[in-house]
This record gives structure tokens, C-alpha cells and sequence, in this order.
């Protein structure tokens, strides 16, 4: 069962989208524990979509991930599918890493990186 995390589903999804976007970006972000684990699926399921590469792979990704700026000439959608797909091409799976962290200064949140293999 997936983590509600305090959120409506929108909110959720939401924030999903935009941290998925940000891992696909920077290829490693810090966040909470309980985000990292849910956002682990998340990612693992558009680098599949990134290794299929035809259109409506392309296409399913775009309707996911936000539409940012990876760089001054390369998209979230076109760095997935170009870079990380290529890197991953050999790999059955596993393309993501959670680090434990300690507890945040301010609330105590267990804190997790996320990086990409």
C-alpha cells in the first residue's frame, strides 16, 4: 500500500511529479525518508518508459514529469530518454539509491538521498 503522506491524492501526485522531475534533473536530491522510498517507484517506472523509447513511451512520460529545463538546451523528457535511458540500457532494473540520513535539525524527519546508480 503507498504512503498517503498527509496529502490529498492531487497534492501528491503533485509533489511526485515535481521531485521526480528534480531527480531526473540533478540525479540526486535530499529529502525525507518516507518521500524517497515513494518517489523510488516513481522514477524506476519512467526510466522504463526512457529504455522503451518508441513515441508512446515518450508520450507517457511527457503527460508525468513536468516540463523543465534540465539545461539552456535540454528538457527533463529529452535528458530521460537520451542520457539516462542509454546508461541504464544493459540494467534489469535497480536504477535508483536511497542513502538513510540523520533526522532533520529543526522537526527530527528522517532524512534520505535519493540518487540515481
Amino acid at each position: 500500500m503507498a504512503r498517503k503522506l498527509g496529502r490529498t491524492t492531487d497534492h501528491r501526485m503533485a509533489m511526485l511529479r515535481n521531485l521526480a522531475s528534480d531527480l531526473i534533473i540533478h540525479e540526486r536530491i535530499e529529502t525525507t525518508e518516507a518521500k524517497a522510498k515513494d518517489l523510488k517507484s516513481t522514477v524506476e517506472k519512467m526510466i522504463t518508459l526512457g529504455k522503451r523509447g518508441d513515441l508512446h513511451a515518450r508520450r507517457q512520460a511527457a503527460a508525468f514529469l513536468y516540463d523543465q529545463e534540465a539545461n539552456e538546451d535540454e528538457k527533463v523528457i529529452q535528458k530521460l530518454f537520451d542520457d539516462i535511458a542509454a546508461r541504464y540500457e544493459d540494467r534489469q532494473g535497480g536504477y535508483t539509491r536511497v542513502l538513510k540520513l540523520g533526522p532533520r535539525q529543526g522537526d527530527g524527519a528522517k532524512m534520505a538521498i535519493i540518487e540515481l546508480v
